[in-house]
């Protein structure tokens, strides 16, 4: 078990989810903290386009949560496995691999998504007691899922578990169809956060990187997916998929903060009208290449 650091408590990260503290694992605990956590701590990538500084290191990326923020799978699943591991849970990490919606070759444990699973924690849907653990998917995972085979419907959206035809003794998740990406696949052998740290450089660094060409926050509830991409929000549900554009700077701040949690109470004025205008420019850059292509 690992315990708190200066950087972080059980205690303070516990508090963030507005969860209740339970110090002996169980499964119906893993399931509420997940749930919480996809809830309430955004997948985003806001810190990107303000230029901050930001590692793998997971105690790091627990001290970010605490204090308000999210991140992307990198830091929100490092920081969940060192909770869960401060909380009593048998946890590993593994190498994943997230393919495109569009893409049709998978790009397998490519190392661009960290994985969790957790171990020792038999229940009725899992009785080998290993489950599949990741609140860093973005719009996918309310809850974990049993780590064997099976379709797992999780409100209005189903979700596949397999074993991966490209990675050896992998397993492949396949996202709902109204989801953001096609799949993902990882390995099953362990890895440390540290494997994560030259993907992590590129992902934030090289222009050509998605990360990089659009800002984005993610969030999951029971009722729903919301994925905000520029000034675009789509709302997933069973009842389909609606768009709404955000495209004056008070309106994109009170999503961010009222939708997803994200009050970026420490960026100043100054930072907060740079974030803008970056993220103005891009909206309009995509609405015109959007025009371009529809002629």
């Amino acid at each position: 078990m690992i315990a708190d650091d200066s950087r972080w408590s059980v205690s303070a990260y516990v508090d963030r989810l507005g969860a209740s503290r339970d110090d002996h694992p169980s499964v119906s605990g893993l399931h509420a903290l997940h749930r919480a956590h996809v809830a309430r701590v955004p997948y985003e990538t806001v810190w990107i386009w303000l230029d901050e500084p930001a590692t793998v290191d997971p105690a790091a990326s627990a001290a970010r949560i605490v204090a308000g923020r999210g991140g992307y799978c990198f830091q929100l699943n490092g920081a969940f496995s060192l909770l869960l591991n401060a909380l009593g849970y048998q946890v590993k990490l593994h190498a994943g691999g997230v393919t495109g919606r569009d893409s049709t070759e998978p790009v397998g444990a490519n190392g661009n998504h960290l994985v969790v699973t957790v171990h020792g924690l038999p229940g009725a849907d899992a009785p080998q007691g290993e489950w599949l653990v990741d609140v860093g998917l973005g719009d996918a995972l309310y809850e974990p899922v049993p780590l064997r085979p099976g379709r797992y419907r999780q409100g209005a959206f189903v979700y596949r578990l397999s074993r991966s035809e490209v990675v050896p003794s992998g397993w492949r998740f396949d996202h709902d169809p109204a989801g953001c990406f096609g799949r993902m696949d990882f390995d099953p052998r362990p890895a440390v956060a540290a494997d994560f740290a030259e993907m992590h450089q590129q992902l934030t660094t090289d222009p050509q990187s998605h990360f990089l060409r659009t800002i984005t926050a993610q969030r999951r509830d029971e009722a729903g997916m919301y994925l905000l991409r520029g000034c675009v929000l789509n709302t997933v549900t069973g009842e389909g998929t609606v768009k709404k554009v955000y495209d004056t700077a008070s309106a994109w701040f009170d999503l961010l903060d009222g939708g997803f949690g994200l009050h970026l109470t420490d960026v100043d004025s100054a930072r907060r009208e740079r974030l803008w205008a970056r993220v103005s420019a891009a909206h309009h850059r995509w609405l015109s290449e959007s025009t371009s292509t529809t002629r």
